[in-house]
């Protein structure tokens, strides 16, 4: 199951998973695109391995991750 942490003032939701059985937590972001529909990438903390990333560009991905980065104890708390 996911839950809602965070929506960035573009609409890009930032959601989590509760804890893995590997000791991981799945951090899932998505935002609406006219294109595209939407773009999405995937992160497992506690490492920030990024997996699926479709649609952001690498620099997207620095910032979102200077966030996830921001956020994890929040994140981790939560689960």
């Amino acid at each position: 199951m996911m839950y809602p942490f965070l929506t960035l003032d573009d609409d890009t939701e930032i959601v989590h998973s509760e804890m893995l059985e590997n000791g991981e937590v799945k951090v899932y972001i998505e935002k609406p695109d006219k294109k595209d529909a939407f773009h999405n990438a995937t992160c497992f903390l506690p490492n920030y391995r990024w997996e699926d990333i479709n649609g952001f560009s690498d620099e997207e991905i620095k910032e979102y991750q200077k966030i996830v980065k921001a956020k994890n104890n929040e994140i981790i708390k939560s689960v």
